[in-house]
């Protein structure tokens, strides 16, 4: 029911206060935690106080050892022993069972919580029991919200998930959940004034959180401002699609932003007959397959400079010749000289539909 950390961390806290060796018990009798090592000479013990320990009775005490029956509502869940001072064992004990009889009743609550926000991103609702159960949990309907999706660089950082619920799964307006393996989703609730340099701040503050709290690099896509929680779903989607696009076309990027993801966007929902008709035309023989990383990185550069060849060639450290030469080689295998704005263009959208379509093979 609750993890081997949150168990760890209330005995010793226990063990801390009140000086009481602490370990708590499963109902089939096995020890989970505990602070001292000889507890585990408590089993016969632990096995006898289950068979005859009612949900009334609750603890029994034997000189200075206690046992102490933990329930999630009528079902017992665990057994709490203690050894200590006899005359505050029982105290000790009721404060210990109830103490982990809350947490079980908090980790419930999240876990409906969680999986009430892992149906609603994946859709999987009808409006009406959105409301119903929004209002069950006392969840805010009309509240501005963004998703956030977190795609760490290494599957399976388990730390990321437990990291960023930590900072955020608290209340009842920002959730931290995962529905695959690969990814983590925040779904942040914004105020009246937080626009979407708020929204790409907190994604490049989850980046470098991250890469100190957790020692992970991560990716971070955030989808547009959604005003009611039945919007969620779709925000979801648009966050999606920005990490999808940005792995493709904007691969040295760490923060995605849906509505700045440009003609990314609009060639990576083209269907893949219409992107080889336009390769066809523009490259043929599948041209675009055989330019070397040197040319590339020439024409790209030479992109980012405008088409300014003396900029270029100084930040390539090469002579404007070479720099000429290359392109003009570049002009002999396409048909595009790409000195000329318009067959630049045509070339910098080819070389993205190959990008895309070599993604989808």
């Amino acid at each position: 029911m609750l993890s081997n950390q949150v168990l760890h961390k209330t005995v010793q806290n226990i063990h801390n206060v009140t000086g009481f060796e602490c370990s708590v018990w499963d109902v089939q009798g096995n020890c989970i935690v505990t602070t001292r090592e000889k507890a585990k000479e408590l089993q016969k013990e632990i096995e006898i106080f289950l068979e005859y320990t009612d949900a009334e009775t609750k603890g029994s005490i034997l000189g200075n050892r206690g046992l102490f029956l933990v329930s999630d509502g009528e079902e017992p869940v665990y057994v709490l022993a203690l050894r200590g001072d006899q005359a505050a064992l029982r105290v000790v004990g009721g404060l210990g069972a109830g103490q982990l009889e809350g947490l079980i009743t908090a980790y419930k609550e999240r876990m409906d919580k969680n999986r009430f926000i892992q149906n609603l991103i994946l859709d999987n609702m009808l409006l009406v029991d959105i409301y119903n159960q929004a209002k069950k949990m006392r969840i805010p309907v009309e509240q501005r919200r963004a998703v956030f999706l977190i795609e760490p660089k290494n599957e399976g950082d388990n730390l990321v998930l437990e990291t960023m619920r930590g900072l955020y799964a608290t209340g009842n307006k920002d959730f931290v959940t995962a529905v695959d393996e690969r990814h983590i989703i925040l779904v942040k609730a914004l105020e009246v004034t937080e626009d979407y340099a708020t929204l790409n701040h907190i994604a490049r503050v989850l980046v470098d959180t991250l890469n100190m709290e957790a020692m992970v690099s991560v990716r971070v896509a955030f989808s547009t401002i959604a005003g009611e929680l039945k919007d969620v779903s779709r925000s979801y989607k648009e966050a999606q699609m920005a990490l999808e696009v940005g792995r493709v076309f904007y691969a040295d990027k760490n923060v995605l932003a849906y509505n700045e993801l440009g003609i990314g966007r609009l060639i990576h929902q083209l269907p893949p007959s219409l992107c080889g008709m336009f390769l066809n035309e523009v490259f043929e023989h599948g041209g675009e397959e055989h330019f070397e990383e040197e040319e590339l990185t020439t024409v790209y550069t030479f992109f980012d400079n405008n088409l300014n060849i003396s900029e270029t060639a100084r930040q390539l450290y090469i002579h404007r010749n070479t720099l000429v030469y290359r392109l003009e080689k570049i002009q002999k295998r396409t048909g595009l000289d790409v000195r000329v704005f318009e067959d630049a263009l045509t070339f910098k959208i080819a070389m993205m539909v190959a990008d895309h379509m070599k993604n989808i093979v």
